[in-house]
């Protein structure tokens, strides 16, 4: 396959344009934040996000490579097809019970990231248990769409896969460097549109390709392959719907979702936001499925591809990509492609933003270092950005399976930070000795049941299990989503033992070692003044709180003003009588 000049040459001015939006945006914003908060305006943008620039930032956060070339592929694959096909629809129903139920309490309360509440509750050293999962799925996430992103690339023009995979990380680093989340936002709009276009311009072309039979057809009957609509075999069902679930509610407690929504200027905008990207990301498959469909009616040897046919080379997860290469004109295919490097960026800043804003805010700052300034804050943010960022690109170069990595770090973020975040936020009661009881039984459940990509063998073989021609065990019991249940369960149960034991004064005060249920305000836990800062939130708007006055804090993060306005307001005063 030749070089393709012409499709550098795309590629390089999308990619300085999507660089100039992004410094772009940092310069119109680099004033926001008052004085001594520029580090939660990077993090969460002011709190100023309208409905415009969030519902397309909420949707590209989602929409990203692994999304329109994996639906491709599930509709291309002949042992699954359209029914397998289930991130468009997982993900839709994950955005709006976000929007539903988890938007507007995390909003409302005023949270600058997703484990400001687990360390008000739980302390500090619960959210740095809570940020290694966070940590991986992120990074693995965003090492995992690097590397779709230089094989597609490759595929295309024909250029060396670890430069365009370096290439690609450094422009997305770069601007995230400068901008944070507002540069993220501003991207996330033009990446998004080139997405649409781009996609949506390549499918009437690859569909009147003369090799392509009518995707209607072959939707219900075999021509080429079996009916790219798809099946579920009774054995798959209990697998399809433990995978459904791990994307339905996996999907909710990432910090790229609740930056989103932390990020909107009132609880209201967040939930609206989450409706609007729900709606985006169903939208935006569309194309997706459709180029599937077509690559599973194409006869393969009429084309230039030849034969064998994508699933044959065993490049199924690469049909996108090849149906923009060989079924459409070459200025329409490189067109597309600027869709897909879209796609990819608009989630691997997300997914680099969000780590290093945990790190920075919650380990670095709540953690180690209380009385750190505002520029420390930023700085640490910015070399962290540069770290992860230099992370991910290596593990894209270099691990195997970095898909098999990011498999393993979703289901953990499914099974341990799922069930703590409904305790945390709707189950009265639990504490400390609960989440880390459930952290690890959750933890335990899932390593000892398997991962056939990284060829971790099971220790607990469920009902159905089987074993494939490369001698793996594979489950076919839903045993994802029991050890997530079983998680949830753990911590509520034990919980409640603990403050029924200490409570009761079985177990004498001396052994609340974690100071969760005697000592309860003890330094280990994080009060409402030193978690909200901003003076873009309204207090009234907040859950009513009595501020412990700290002498163990330092001054410089105790929000003086809330203290004031909860002694003064009548609002408050009267919620806590009722």
């Amino acid at each position: 396959m030749a070089f393709h000049v012409e499709g550098l040459v795309a590629i390089v001015v999308f990619y300085l344009a999507i660089l100039a939006v992004g410094i772009w945006a940092a310069w119109k914003t680099k004033n926001t934040g008052s004085e001594g908060d520029r580090s939660e305006a990077i993090i969460v943008g002011g709190r100023d996000i309208g409905l415009l620039v969030g519902g397309f930032t909420m949707t590209a956060t989602w929409v990203g490579g692994g999304y329109i070339n994996g639906t491709a592929e599930a509709v291309y694959v002949p042992d699954y097809g359209l029914a397998w096909a289930q991130a468009p629809i997982g993900y839709s129903l994950s955005l709006i019970l976000g929007g539903l139920f988890f938007a507007k309490p995390m909003r409302s309360k005023g949270y600058v990231t997703m484990l400001d509440p687990f360390q008000q509750l739980y302390g500090k050293r619960m959210g740095g248990l809570l940020f290694i999962p966070a940590l991986m799925g992120e990074m693995f996430w965003a090492a995992a769409i690097f590397s779709a992103l230089g094989a597609t690339i490759s595929v295309i023009i024909d250029i060396n896969v670890n430069i365009s995979v370096i290439i690609s990380a450094l422009i997305a680093t770069m601007y995230t460097l400068v901008g944070g989340l507002y540069s993220v936002a501003y991207t996330d709009v033009v990446q998004l549109f080139c997405i649409f276009l781009g996609l949506w311009i390549s499918v009437p072309f690859a569909m009147s390709h003369p090799a392509v039979t009518d995707i209607g057809l072959t939707a219900v009957h075999q021509v080429y392959q079996a009916p790219w609509l798809g099946s579920i075999n009774s054995l798959d069902i209990y697998t399809w719907l433990d995978n459904f679930f791990l994307l339905t509610l996996g999907g909710i407690p990432w910090q790229a979702y609740f930056q989103r929504v932390l990020s909107s200027s009132s609880a209201t905008y967040a939930q609206v936001l989450s409706f609007l990207a729900a709606f985006g990301c169903l939208v935006m498959a569309i194309p997706a499925v459709l180029i599937g469909a077509i690559g599973a009616s194409t006869a393969w040897n009429q084309t230039e591809y030849g034969v064998p046919d994508p699933k044959s080379k065993k490049e199924a997860d690469m049909i996108l990509p090849i149906v923009l290469q060989y079924l459409c004109p070459v200025y329409i295919s490189f067109f597309g492609l600027g869709a897909v490097s879209a796609a990819v960026m608009s989630s691997a800043d997300s997914s680099i933003l969000s780590a290093s804003s945990m790190f920075a805010r919650n380990i670095y700052q709540l953690s180690f270092r209380q009385n750190a300034s505002d520029r420390e804050i930023v700085w640490v943010m910015r070399i962290t950005v540069l770290l992860f960022g230099a992370s991910a690109t290596a593990m894209a170069l270099l691990a195997s399976s970095v898909y098999g990595l990011w498999y393993l770090s979703s289901d953990l973020v499914y099974i341990i930070i799922f069930p703590q975040l409904l305790c945390v936020l709707f189950i009265k009661g639990t504490n400390t000795y609960g989440a880390i009881a459930g952290y690890l039984f959750g933890l335990v459940l899932r390593i000892t049941g398997g991962e056939p990509y990284l060829y971790l063998q099971p220790l607990i073989f469920y009902p159905g299990w089987y074993q494939d021609d490369n001698n793996l065990y594979i489950q076919r019991f839903p045993f994802k989503t029991l050890a997530m249940l079983s998680s949830f369960f753990t911590n509520v149960t034990v919980s409640y033992l603990a403050k029924y034991l200490f409570e009761s004064g079985t177990l004498p005060p001396k052994l609340d070692f974690l100071d969760a249920v005697v000592a309860r305000y003890s330094r280990e836990h994080m009060d409402k003044a030193t978690l909200v800062k901003s003076d873009n939130i309204v207090l009234n708007e907040l859950a009513p709180v009595n501020p412990r006055h700290s002498l163990t804090l330092s001054s410089t993060f105790t929000n003086k003003e809330a203290f004031n306005y909860v002694d003064s307001s009548p609002e408050l005063s009267n919620t806590e009588d009722n």
